[in-house]
């Protein structure tokens, strides 16, 4: 599981001159929006903003390096994307760009958004950027994503590092508010991808990337999901009762995770046979939240913040 599939030939052949829209899509843009969000909402809650021509800049630089992950990942994982139905169709797999395009294009691409991040915000931010992205492209596309059960976990933090980065950008320093923001996000996403893996398990079966429902079945998943999805219940009240947080953050968190725990506790009930009866109904319902997790949780984060500088954010009453 942990060598690379070779290429075919016919693989390799594309196109002379590839679509922009192949280009875009290399970058992941789905992921990139996520990042965007996230790291924005870190910008917005810090303490301190830069000059809006500035912000707008780390954010720009922000969705670049993001953009270089995903196409270092797509080159790397072309072998598995061509097994899998649900990626198949991505620019390298699907023959619109050449794997080592993809690779120069990400390389390219990471090292210009580090720098002029730098250059825009500080180095801290851009040595934040630069490790999220040999994180996602090394350390979990490279190294545990064929290795372990534990990709999702371990490697789930490069994706919960852009609300970090947006933090250090605004105010060139760390703080417990971001690290938080960084936690809810790292313990979202197993249940997030293993509620996927649920109803697409044959897809990581026939790739041969050892998945939690490939190694250790899709019963074991189930349990990890509720436990998961207890610890980021308990995550995200902790960041409600930090300093970015307060009452509008608090009254979305409870209405999100109790519709999240909900649902995680209907998974946990069910076997397989009943899954299959009703085509992973409760597990796509459960995916599908997951989907909008985020989303309502880092828009309260900056609502909460917008309230709180234009003076009518509410103090948390003890």
């Amino acid at each position: 599981m942990s060598g690379r599939r070779p290429i075919p030939a016919q693989a390799l052949a594309v196109p002379a001159e590839p679509g922009l829209g192949a280009y875009f899509r290399l970058l992941k843009p789905r992921v990139m929006s996520l990042v965007v969000f996230t790291a924005l909402a870190g910008l917005v809650a810090a303490p301190v903003w830069p000059h809006p021509v500035l912000a707008a800049a780390s954010i720009l630089f922000i969705a670049i390096g993001a953009g270089a992950a995903g196409a270092l990942n797509m080159w790397w994982d072309s072998d598995i994307d061509r097994a899998m139905r649900r990626t198949r169709n991505r620019p390298v797999p699907a023959g619109q760009i050449a794997p080592d395009a993809a690779r120069d294009l990400g390389l390219g691409l990471g090292l210009l958004s580090v720098i002029m991040l730098g250059l825009a915000a500080n180095w801290l931010a851009a040595a934040l950027l630069a490790f999220t992205i040999f994180f996602y492209a090394v350390v979990y596309s490279i190294w545990l994503k064929r290795r372990t059960p534990q990709n999702i976990v371990i490697g789930g933090l490069a994706g919960a590092m852009p609300p970090l980065v947006g933090w250090a950008a605004a105010t060139g320093g760390l703080a417990v508010e971001p690290l938080l923001m960084v936690a809810l996000i790292f313990f979202w996403t197993p249940p997030h991808f293993w509620a996927l893996a649920l109803f697409v398990r044959d897809d990581y079966d026939t790739a041969g990337v050892p998945m939690l429902t490939v190694t250790h079945g899709r019963a074991e998943t189930r349990r990890q999901i509720l436990a998961y999805s207890g610890v980021l219940a308990g995550t995200a009240l902790a960041l409600g009762l930090s300093p970015a947080g307060g009452p509008l953050f608090l009254a979305v968190a409870f209405w999100a995770n109790a519709r999240f725990l909900r649902a995680a506790w209907v998974v946990r009930r069910r076997d397989d046979a009943t899954a299959e009866a009703d085509g992973y109904a409760a597990e796509k319902r459960l995916f599908r939240l997951s989907l909008g997790y985020l989303f309502w949780h880092f828009l309260a984060l900056m609502a909460a913040s917008l309230l709180t500088r234009a003076g009518l954010g509410l103090p948390l009453v003890w």
